[in-house]
């Protein structure tokens, strides 16, 4: 699909929204989204590798899922400060280091489970994997944003990130999965730590894409907002929490269905259950990506989110595999459009210094709502059986709605409301350092 036709807003012709096929003829694109591919993938593989070796070695999903989620929680925590690095100082000097880092951390990490160490240590050394895992999707977007700045091919290219991502949640579980329990029950996280190398070596190599790093203050100048993160924006906390939520249905998912499916006798299908519910999140990505919507933005994420909430709230209720798998396509369908969503808006609520930071906070909300849900639904599925472990996507985003109804008018920028600076003081902290927001949806 190369475009479809909208309405100028002004009433008087019909513009065209770029399709993929336009897209992807951008200039050096391919120089940065294959590698940018291969060491993306294993963030969809880090925790479900985790959840079966640690499983495998001490026979406890609830100990799986707390490692899991130690993990998880030293991304979310640490990764944005990664992302305002990156904007600081180029995507190259963060990404080099970070990718050694987190080999070595997960090869000490495997090493310790095999060897039967001290939980403690497993716990210890989650900590430096979860924390230096690459930060390859907003650094792609940061690409693309750099590359496009306001032209309708932005909208375009936010869409397509997203059904990368959902591509990668659909390949990275299976492969996993497939390898921890086709081949040991180590070499999904082995394959993890490979693909992490070297894919982010590779991207870290093609310099002629990274975008421009944000000038240093002068000295003696005006730094209170150049030193405020993006979180100050009250906006980009909103779309925080409603990721948040999300990955309460990433990290549920992962855990239950696993637990469900060994509960079922059939523990080989929960790589192809996860597989279905991630491929409703990449065909409705596809589709949502090539739509010229009408409705802003703001009144799309809430009614997306609230279809989502809805069919999350149905999991637990499931009796057997085959409607579970139906329920999670369901589940999987609603995703993307929030995702999708989500990410644009970031264009009109921040400047361009402050977006790979403000990406890298909505992908560490996500891990940080999936390394909750890895724990709570693993400790659920220990005590009361697998259908348990489904009430944890049913409350985080049914939860995350009520935020983002209670606050949707934070998501609306104000025009000339912040300065120029990277991330500007003062004011309601609606937005930092517009530029006239301009639409990309």
């Amino acid at each position: 699909m190369e475009s479809t036709v909208t309405v100028d807003p002004s009433g008087d012709r019909p513009t065209k929204r770029p399709g993929y096929g336009q897209l992807l003829r951008t200039p050096k694109a391919w120089t940065f989204l294959l590698p940018g591919f291969a060491a993306r993938l294993p963030f969809a593989m880090l925790t479900i590798s985790l959840v079966l070796l640690v499983q495998h070695t001490t026979g406890s999903y609830g100990v799986a899922g707390a490692v899991a989620a130690v993990a998880g929680v030293s991304m979310a925590l640490l990764a944005p400060q990664a992302g305002k690095l990156a904007d600081r100082f180029g995507q190259r000097a963060v990404l080099v280091p970070g990718v050694l880092l987190h080999s070595a951390a997960v090869a000490l990490l495997t090493v310790l489970a095999l060897t039967g160490a001290p939980l403690w240590t497993l716990f210890a050394a989650a900590v430096p994997t979860g924390a230096s895992v690459p930060q390859i999707g907003p650094m792609v977007r940061s690409r693309w944003a750099a590359r496009l700045g306001d032209t309708p091919l932005a909208g375009t290219a936010a869409a397509f990130e997203s059904v990368t991502d959902e591509l990668t949640f659909v390949l990275g579980p299976v492969i996993a999965t497939a390898l921890c329990t086709g081949v040991h029950p180590a070499a999904g996280l082995a394959a993890e730590g490979a693909l992490s190398l070297l894919g982010g070596l590779l991207f870290a190599a093609q310099r002629s894409t990274q975008p421009e790093v944000t000038p240093r203050p002068a000295p003696g100048a005006a730094t209170a907002g150049a030193s405020r993160s993006a979180l100050s924006v009250t906006g980009v906390r909103v779309l925080a929490v409603a990721f948040l939520g999300i990955g309460t249905v990433f990290g549920g998912l992962q855990v239950s269905l696993t637990a469900f499916a060994e509960e079922a006798g059939h523990p080989g299908m929960n790589g192809l259950l996860y597989g279905v519910f991630a491929a409703g999140n990449t065909l409705a990505g596809i589709v949502y990506g090539v739509v010229a919507w009408s409705a802003p933005p703001q009144r799309r994420l809430l009614v997306g989110y609230a279809a989502l909430a809805v069919t999350a709230s149905t999991l637990w209720a499931m009796p057997s595999l085959a409607p579970l798998a139906v329920a999670g396509l369901l589940t999987g369908l609603c995703v993307a459009p929030a995702l999708i969503t989500g990410y644009t808006l970031i264009d009109s609520l921040v400047p361009p210094g402050a977006r790979t930071e403000s990406f890298t906070w909505l992908t560490g909300a996500v891990a940080l709502g999936q390394a909750g849900a890895v724990t709570a639904s693993g400790a659920l599925a220990d005590a009361f059986g697998a259908r348990a472990g489904f009430a944890v996507p049913l409350g985080g985003t049914v939860l995350a709605l009520v935020v983002l109804v209670a606050l949707r008018s934070r998501l609306v920028p104000r025009p000339g409301g912040a300065g120029r600076g990277p991330v500007a003081s003062g004011g309601t902290g609606r937005g930092i350092g517009h530029r006239t927001p301009a639409a990309v949806d």
